[in-house]
């Protein structure tokens, strides 16, 4: 009988409790390790700023983005590449600060910001087709003096 108790607990953890061991292990900080770079940012009347970004490049990258993370420093964010030029869609599913998201041109210039809400699912999304986005703490473009028409140079 007690093998049989045994033998129980070890077919429920392999078939309920293992899967959701493997299935959330590759979303969590860490799983995946991102490629950093300094950024300037042009602004229109103070001259230039330097941040540092993470860079999110493939599918798998931009799907975790800055999933789970509890913090975030201020003048460090993540930039998110795509191919060619979009309308953008972003939530906040599993991103527990909040932040503000820059959409930015292919030349460089932003073109919108604005605040994102911590585990939201309400999508965030950018008014014409840009090239790229950048994430950083919620206020952070305002602190630093960066508006729209800024110019990100990678």
């Amino acid at each position: 009988m007690a093998f049989e108790i045994k033998k129980s607990w070890i077919i429920f953890f392999f078939i309920l409790i293992m899967p959701c061991l493997v299935y959330a292990a590759p979303g969590k900080e860490g799983a995946l390790k991102f490629e950093k770079r300094e950024l300037s940012i042009q602004r229109a009347a103070l001259g230039p700023v330097s941040m540092e970004a993470e860079l999110a490049r493939t599918d798998q990258e931009r799907a975790q983005g800055l999933m789970y993370r509890e913090s975030l420093d201020d003048g460090k964010g993540m930039l998110f590449i795509f191919d060619r030029d979009q309308r953008m869609s972003f939530w906040m599913k599993n991103t527990l600060i909040p932040l503000s998201i820059a959409f930015i041109a292919s030349d460089g210039r932003i073109t919108e910001i604005k605040d994102m809400e911590p585990l939201s699912l309400s999508t965030v999304n950018s008014e014409r087709s840009v090239r790229y986005a950048l994430e950083v703490n919620r206020g952070w473009f305002g602190r630093a003096g960066i508006g729209i028409g800024d110019i990100v140079q990678f």
